[in-house]
């Protein structure tokens, strides 16, 4: 694909640039299309992102709706058919500035401002819109083929809430419109499987004005998040961990010693205590430094893995809040594994195969990605030299690929993320694995070394869930709220076709509950295939036990399972079993 650079080159992009270019440019046709409208419209900023595009406008008085995208979106397709070239230039920084005071751009005018003073301030322009911009872009714009504005929302100015809200209006391009379509068809069905929507229908969790971001859990909500704790502890306790739990409240000195104060205040809760502030814990980390300091340690004592499932709280934005997925509260399934150097290696072998496990238990594929140290961070060049090829060598010799994201670690510590991929393609970033150095130094750990020296720990940070709550929303969408049989709320509900085999019914739940199998009885007096359609549709049961005068007369029931929707008649007996394994194997 030929596309035009800011100095004025047209040459072909590279195949994995192509995406972006259309985007981009999508953006400046979206620009000119929004300021044909509303002319006195001021453009912030308008970048291509991962999944489409967005421009942040300042519309004056003029407000948008979803409804007004339309008129946009056939302005926009007037500019594609008029195959205007896209045009680049270049001008010293005042006759730039003087251009967009001109053109009555302030947002590009305060920008400039913000540029090095011998920055090279390049434009492009198609038709009579001009915009700041370093490209490269489409060489006309007939090359849009395929677009789509998607919504509008609010955002402040250069994301700072103290600054004007602006309208961000959200679009989406493609190569054509076959891709188009289909990623059209990908967001409708990303709607039916939102978390949101799922968790209200049946009922697993709320969110109330005098909590925002702060999730309630329902019943049915808390018997998948304690299916997945007991779950996590079998493994870790089989693995070797041992399970603490650390105040919620703590003074702020531990949080100066650990770096949080300094890197992190920002997004912390705090209060006073006795005169004294005490920080409200954003992680877990230095509870579980604390415990470790508890006590003297030998190397016989290494590693030492403590696990933790601990209720953190953040300050997020009320505006960036959404449902379970970017909370205020949640619970990490933390654990701090306190080992020698010579021991990183098969420490973090044995996380990523328990992380490995946990996935696919879900039925997820991932892929791998190391961070490296960022520019806002503690400790010596050679410690975080030493973490950063402690992760790599742990890697290499599992065989795992990897995606180097340079400077994206953690301010103590290089890391490796876990990024799964749900049944819709889409990437949740959950598991983590963070090798620490700095933490151990700050807090003074020791242990006595085999030759009876005092030697520093090396420290490991490692979640799986990531946060349970976030877990559960992206297990709510994976699995559409057709939960496996041993995560499910309601396992099984009996459905008796009339009063005359209510009975029998009663007698098959009472059987089932037995069996430690959650089973609901539906005994209202609606005709079978409401019932039928309401456990299939909203409560999303595994299982449905149809009870009429045929299976109290053979003493059976019809299975009908919701993964074939077929119905099959058998013994109960028989049920029983078969569930009970598939709980047993947690499938």
């Amino acid at each position: 694909m030929k596309v035009i650079y800011n100095d004025g080159t047209v040459k072909e992009c590279a195949p994995e640039e192509e995406l972006h270019i259309i985007r981009h440019s999508a953006a400046h046709i979206m620009a000119q299309a929004v300021k044909r409208l509303y002319p006195q419209a001021k453009m912030a900023f308008g970048p291509a992102t991962e999944k489409g595009f967005y421009y942040d406008i300042d519309l004056g008085d003029a407000t948008l709706s979803d409804s007004d995208l339309e008129k946009i979106e056939a302005e926009m397709k007037k500019i594609t058919k008029a195959n205007l070239p896209f045009k680049s230039f270049i001008l010293p920084r005042e006759e730039a500035v003087a251009l967009m005071q001109e053109r009555g751009e302030d947002y590009k005018v305060e920008h400039i401002a913000d540029l090095p003073e011998d920055a090279v301030i390049s434009f492009f322009q198609q038709g009579e819109y001009i915009d700041m911009c370093v490209g490269p872009h489409l060489t006309y714009t007939k090359a849009l083929k395929a677009f789509k504005l998607t919504k509008v929302s609010g955002a402040y100015w250069r994301g700072d809430e103290h600054n004007k809200m602006l309208t961000r209006i959200n679009g989406i391009a493609f190569h054509n419109q076959t891709e188009l379509d289909e990623y059209l068809k990908l967001l409708e069905e990303a709607k039916k499987r939102d978390h949101r929507k799922i968790g209200k229908e049946m009922g697993l969790f709320m969110m109330c004005d005098e909590g925002p971001g702060f999730p309630f859990f329902l019943p049915n909500g808390m018997i998948i998040k304690n299916q997945l704790i007991d779950y996590w502890r079998e493994i870790h306790t089989r693995d070797g961990y041992v399970e603490v739990s650390t105040p919620m409240i703590m003074n702020r000195r531990l949080w100066e010693t650990s770096g949080h104060w300094d890197h992190y205040k920002d997004n912390m809760y705090a209060t006073k205590i006795d005169d004294e502030d005490y920080c409200i814990k954003p992680m877990n980390c230095p509870g579980g430094v604390m415990v470790y300091r508890s006590q003297p340690h030998s190397y016989r004592d290494l590693p030492l893995r403590i696990g933790e499932l601990g209720l953190v709280h953040r300050h997020e934005k009320r505006g960036e809040l959404h449902g379970l997925f970017r909370v205020r509260c949640f619970t990490q399934d933390d654990a701090h594994i306190f080992m020698r150097r010579d021991q990183i290696t098969d420490e973090i072998a044995g996380v990523v195969h328990l992380i490995n496990e946990v996935y696919e238990k879900f039925g997820f594929k991932y892929f791998v990605e190391l961070s490296t140290r960022p520019e806002d961070s503690m400790g010596s060049d050679e410690d975080w030299e030493d973490a950063t090829n402690g992760l790599k060598n742990a890697l290499e010799q599992l065989n795992m690929p990897y995606i180097v994201n340079e400077g994206d670690g953690a301010f103590y510590g290089p890391k490796i993320d876990f990024h799964l991929q749900d049944s819709l393609g889409r990437t949740w970033q959950c598991g983590t694995i963070q090798l620490d150095f700095q933490m151990p130094l700050n807090f003074g750990l020791e242990y006595v070394a085999e030759n009876g020296e005092r030697e520093r720990p090396i420290m490991i940070h490692r979640v799986c869930f990531g946060s349970i709550e976030r877990f559960i929303g992206i297990l709510t969408e994976h699995f559409a709220g057709k939960f496996p049989t041993w995560l499910a709320p309601t396992q099984v509900k009996v459905l008796p076709v009339s009063e005359k085999s209510m009975a029998y019914a009663e007698s098959v739940t009472d059987a089932l509950k037995a069996a430690h199998i959650r089973v609901a009885l539906d005994s209202r007096s609606e005709k079978i295939g409401y019932k039928i359609r309401e456990a299939r549709q909203i409560d999303r049961v595994p299982y449905m036990l149809i009870i009429g005068a045929k299976e109290v007369e053979n003493g059976t029931i019809s299975v009908r399972d919701r993964a074939t929707d077929s119905t099959t008649e058998m013994k109960l007996e028989e049920f029983l079993a078969k569930v009970g394994q598939e709980i047993a194997d947690r499938v």
